[in-house]
């Protein structure tokens, strides 16, 4: 069992309560919860995907292969590298969390 506290305003933490008090199974919610946050982060990063892609087929150049380049200071920083770094590190980011979820 999980006994943990959460930082929220008393509005929130109120309306909080209703719902699980109404609840006959606090499984389920922290599971609905859980599966909320594993769709989110596979929803982000489809669509960052989309726009890695985009960047690929532009330079013809893997993400992995370019933030690795970028990185080392070997690609310009451009506006457009500095977003697609930017992007890259954002998706390699929702992955791990991904990882840990799953």
């Amino acid at each position: 069992m999980l006994n943990f506290q959460l930082a929220v305003k008393p509005q929130t933490e109120q309306r909080l309560k209703k719902i699980l008090n109404q609840l006959q199974d606090a499984e389920i919610f922290a599971q609905g919860f859980i599966h909320y946050q594993i769709s989110e982060l596979q929803k982000s990063n489809l669509n960052i995907k989309l726009d890695l892609t985009a960047f690929e087929k532009k330079y013809n150049l893997r993400s992995e292969d370019f933030y690795q380049k970028f990185s080392q200071g070997v690609i310009e920083d451009s506006e457009d590298f500095m977003i697609w770094s930017g992007l890259y590190e954002m998706f390699c980011q929702n992955q791990n969390q991904l990882n840990e979820l799953a």
